[in-house]
């Protein structure tokens, strides 16, 4: 077997040059001593799996909310989705596997019940105290928020993976620290000042594949989820270049194929043809640039793993006809305004009685200031799921909407 830059790798070969390699690790906040079975970073999926969080992103909403019914996806399972594309990438780009999928596995921790609307629900509220924005939710997570060890707070990942997870969309400020898309979250700022994450710069190439591989997840399964809500027909989707091109093959091979097998046969080949796409771009440009480390990937200043220009502009439009028919649609969008109240009303209660919060949480808050208090009262908010939040605003209240 070669050592050939642009080999595909299909995880038998050793990583190549530019991958992050876990014995060299830049190690974590707290220094603990090596597992003698697992790399750094296996443990550090391994504690993203067993963590609280991840086990709440089963009962949170990704575009439907968890009543509509039984097979629409919630976080955990687009988050299952996602991982399984990121490794698939890191494999072929012969990345380190583990790592990929620890930052697949934990990007969307720091999302709000109810999708998107909590999300910005708590943004609203939290206006005057910084904003609410789950990127710097999910670090709060890893590293505060968990309670779980006995030495530290958190899960005190790798550098690596809370890298990947802060940066995964490429770089947060400029060389001089000034935020390249709005005011970087205080969050994300504090912490860096303990433990600094290169703000400036890529995250390394297994971090790039987690986040596209975000992208080429919800793309399609949200096409999924829309045909089995009603919201989209496959006629429907011959107005997007990419799965009308895909829907004629299915056709003219299977021409007396059901509309359910049908769909289902657009997601599987629109997913390999996503991934395959990014394979061969990123290959192209890892070839043109001869990177010999992980660093040489920070420093790249661009991102490795990404589209062809081509199926960038069909990936664009396809987002333009999701927005407009799902994200959008009335039916979404009623919910939407339901889940938004139930935030915002259960916000306003906590922050006006912290004792109305369970133990854990309320102590200490009557007399703090109002930014400590609405922080707290803001990650009290964000983990919880779906379920939770309906229970709670049903005890706190009598007009408990129905999102079903």
């Amino acid at each position: 077997m070669g050592k050939e830059l642009g080999e595909i790798g299909f995880g038998y070969r050793p990583r190549a040059p530019y991958a992050c390699d876990p014995d060299h690790a830049r190690g974590r906040f707290k220094a603990e001593p090596e597992s003698p079975t697992r790399t750094p970073f296996q443990r550090d999926r391994d504690r993203i799996v067993h963590s609280t969080a991840f086990r709440r992103l089963k009962h949170k909403t990704q575009v439907f909310v968890a009543h509509e019914g039984d097979h629409y996806r919630t976080r955990l399972t687009h988050t299952i989705e996602v991982a399984q594309i990121a490794r698939a990438l890191a494999r072929a780009l012969r990345c380190d596997e583990d790592l990929a999928e620890a930052i697949a596995l934990v990007h969307d921790f720091g999302h709000t019940p109810f999708g998107h609307t909590g999300e910005d629900a708590l943004n609203a509220k939290m206006a005057a105290w910084g904003g609410f924005d789950h990127n710097a939710q999910s670090l709060r997570i890893v590293t505060r928020l968990e309670r779980r060890y006995a030495e530290f707070d958190g899960l005190n990942l790798t550098w690596e993976t809370l890298e990947g997870l802060v940066k995964h969309n490429g770089p947060l400020t400029d060389a001089a620290g000034n935020g390249l898309k709005g005011p970087v979250p205080q969050a994300i700022r504090d912490f860096n000042e303990l433990f600094d994450l290169w703000l400036d710069k890529h995250a390394g190439l297994e971090a790039q594949c987690a986040a596209i591989a975000d992208d080429i997840a919800y793309n399609t399964h949200d096409i999924d989820d829309g045909l089995r809500a009603g919201l989209l027909t496959l006629d429907m989707l011959d107005a997007a270049t990419l799965p009308r091109g895909i829907l004629a093959g299915v056709r003219e091979r299977y021409p007396r194929l059901d509309a359910v097998r049908t769909g289902h046969e657009l997601m599987r080949r629109q997913i390999t043809i996503m991934v395959e796409d990014v394979i061969s771009t990123a290959m192209a440009r890892l070839e043109r640039l001869k990177p010999q480390s992980a660093d040489d990937i920070r420093n790249a200043g661009e991102t490795m793993v990404v589209f062809s220009d081509e199926l960038a502009a069909q990936e664009r439009e396809l987002k333009a006809f999701l927005y407009k028919h799902i994200y959008r649609a009335d039916e979404v969008m009623r919910v939407r305004a339901d889940a938004e109240r139930v935030v915002k009303e259960l916000f306003d209660a906590y922050f006006a009685d912290p004792r109305l919060m369970p133990e854990g949480w309320r102590e200490g808050l009557d007399l703090a200031p109002d930014r400590i208090k609405a922080r707290d009262v803001a990650d009290f908010l964000a983990g919880m799921t779906d379920t939770y939040a309906l229970k709670e605003h049903r005890r706190l209240f009598d007009h408990t909407p129905d999102l079903g």
